[in-house]
């Protein structure tokens, strides 16, 4: 049993920082991949960034390419996400999934994961 658990998150003034962190609770080196997505309230869930663990494999959204950091440390049982240069658009409940099966479906795309945790709130202020 994958479970997931976020914290980091938090408000800031834009052009801020902040870092997530996912807890991988008895974390399987069978997972495929891990990434990060965001729900704002009454808009769709949208992948932000996935890393594939034990490669150097990497996909971003457009939106935050450049500003955003996924990376994997404490033997590949924490996922991070270290966010630059914030924006109000930024603002939304950032959740960490891990892909445990395997999936044809695409990176960013939230049917590919199997395990999703309860998310953490980041709110970015003009």
């Amino acid at each position: 049993q994958v479970q997931l658990a976020e914290s980091g998150g938090g408000s800031v003034q834009a052009g801020g920082s902040l870092k997530l962190s996912c807890d991988a609770s008895e974390y399987s080196l069978l997972t495929n991949c891990m990434g990060w997505f965001r729900q704002a309230p009454g808009k769709e869930r949208e992948g932000v960034d996935n890393i594939i663990p034990g490669d150097v494999t990497t996909h971003y959204d457009v939106s935050v390419k450049g500003r955003f950091t996924i990376s994997q440390d404490n033997a590949n049982r924490t996922l991070s996400l270290l966010m630059t240069k914030l924006k109000p658009e930024d603002t939304a409940m950032y959740i960490c999934a891990a892909d445990w099966s395997g999936s044809s479906a695409g990176p960013l795309e939230a049917r590919r994961y199997d395990f999703w945790g309860q998310g953490t709130q980041v709110t970015v202020s003009s």
